[in-house]
């Protein structure tokens, strides 16, 4: 493990993604801790560091950083365009890498945040960053689709229930996904790679797929053909940037679908650059993934 990097605080692991994170970090060589609301109720694995802070407060934040050496920012929502007060704390704490909440779509790709407009707040994160460069480093991870959670929850179009599959452009379109388990051990491979990671994108995947190519895995592991209903891109991101302008921020999933799965391949992160291979991480098996979501599990959490 790198000499630099030892303390890592994760901000807003009680979400999606952050249990996943969390478990790979308590496997690592890294000493881990978590930083929640002094007024949160969240409850975390027993053993677990809590340090509670006031999130309005940089001068309570900073208090809680001291010691650390790597913040993982996973705040979802309104949070994420409010990192700001994070990254100062960290800075006057003496963080040497702070990772901001980014996950996900390919936020620096212009035509994608033009799609999306709430991603200007991850972004923006990232540009505050760069103005600090001469007092903190950061690495920016770039994931694609969360796939083994978007499964199961049906943002892939995939509907457990009623064995139905809702296709985007036909669903013939590549795009880039990685599992939960795999993202955590992206971000300790990361850290173990300060000199290299430093103030840059990374971009990973687990799989490289189409809609259709997971719909046939999905049909063989279930042995049923199930319903297929199309929809197209550009109609879908019309109606849902309306939704979006009208302030019904629930058209944000569909928004993100558009971009992801639609003929213009925006969800595909291979032109930019995977790392897969540098960060030493193992290949996965779209097939086995597949099986451990039918049977009601995320991937590789028998």
């Amino acid at each position: 493990m790198a000499s630099e990097i030892k303390n890592v605080l994760l901000i807003g692991a009680s979400g999606n993604l952050g249990p996943s994170i969390l478990r790979e970090f308590l496997n690592s060589p890294f000493n881990v801790s978590v930083l929640s609301r002094q007024e949160s109720t969240s409850t975390f694995p027993s053993g677990v560091n809590v340090i509670k802070a006031d999130y309005s407060n940089v001068s309570s934040l900073t208090t809680a950083l001291k010691g650390q050496d790597a913040v993982i920012s996973i705040v979802g929502g309104v949070a994420v365009g409010d990192q700001q007060k994070f990254i100062d704390a960290a800075i006057a704490a003496g963080v040497k890498r702070f990772l901001p909440s980014e996950f996900g779509s390919n936020t620096p790709d212009p035509r994608v945040s033009a799609i999306v407009p709430i991603f200007a707040a991850k972004t923006g994160a990232v540009e505050y960053l760069k103005s600090k460069e001469s007092e903190i480093t950061w690495s920016s991870l770039v994931t694609g689709v969360f796939f083994d959670w978007g499964i199961r929850v049906g943002f892939l179009g995939f509907d457990l229930s009623s064995k139905t599959v809702t296709l985007i452009d036909n669903g013939t379109t590549p795009f880039s996904g990685t599992n939960l388990s795999q993202i955590g051990k992206a971000l300790i491979a990361i850290l173990s790679h300060p000199t290299e990671t430093s103030n840059k994108y990374i971009y990973i995947s687990s799989f490289n797929a189409s809609q259709r190519e997971i719909l046939a895995v999905v049909e063989k592991l279930s042995g049923q053909k199930w319903v297929v209903k199309n929809v197209n891109s550009k109609e879908l991101i019309a109606d849902a940037t309306k939704r979006f302008q009208a302030g019904d921020f629930s058209a944000i999933p569909d928004l993100i679908k558009g971009a992801t799965f639609g003929e213009h391949g925006l969800g595909d992160s291979r032109p930019a650059g995977l790392w897969n291979e540098k960060l030493g991480l193992k290949q996965e098996d779209l097939e086995q993934t597949v099986k451990d979501v039918l049977e009601g599990r995320l991937a590789g959490s028998k």
